[in-house]
């Protein structure tokens, strides 16, 4: 099964290989960036190289897909974005990214996700055509409900605690799209 990789003007998103685990452990050792994660962050290398597994698993299974993101001028993984679950039947996944927070703020994320929203609505991906994407963010995540809605998902409710990790219970702010609905502003062939 070849690993899909994509291009957007400022980036490349690839497999997540083990040799990345430096870069992964800096990205999720990070307390900024795991705030809202259902993780703790994470104080040594092996467990980047567990998280790696994990991805690997699961595109293996084909479950989900996350991809590095790495800057093209560089090579740099600065972050990750994919879909924590797809569901083939149902033709929809759930969302996710994360980003090192020296890059927070210049357009990079909303760059991969439109990436990865259009290949995953025009059947690029294992999962086949995907019909709807959700995102769910821990209520107070303003900049990923902003993310979200720059991309096109519509805010759908909040499911109160819905979420359980690092010892309480979270209300997850529920936002969804559409492929029928969603406007892509970068250049692509679209059916």
């Amino acid at each position: 099964m070849i690993f899909p990789e994509l291009t957007t003007p400022r980036l490349t998103l690839t497999k997540i290989e083990e040799t990345d685990s430096q870069q992964i452990f800096e990205l999720f050792s990070d307390e900024a960036v795991v705030k809202y994660y259902d993780l703790e962050a994470f104080d040594n290398q092996s467990q980047a190289i567990n998280l790696i597994q994990a991805f690997d698993s699961r595109y293996e299974q084909k479950l989900g897909i996350r991809w590095a993101i790495k800057l093209k001028n560089t090579d740099e993984l600065i972050g990750t974005c994919g879909f924590n679950s797809w569901n083939v039947k149902m033709k929809n996944a759930v969302i996710g990214y994360d980003l090192i927070r020296a890059y927070w703020g210049k357009g990079i994320m909303s760059e991969a996700v439109h990436c990865i929203v259009q290949a995953a609505f025009n059947g690029e991906l294992i999962c086949g055509k995907l019909n709807r994407i959700q995102g769910d963010t821990v209520l107070g995540n303003l900049a990923s409900e902003s993310l979200l809605t720059s991309v096109g998902f519509n805010e759908e409710g909040i499911r109160k605690e819905s979420g359980f990790w690092k010892n309480e219970f979270h209300d997850l702010k529920c936002f969804g799209l559409i492929k029928s609905e969603y406007h892509n502003t970068y250049d692509s062939t679209s059916d």
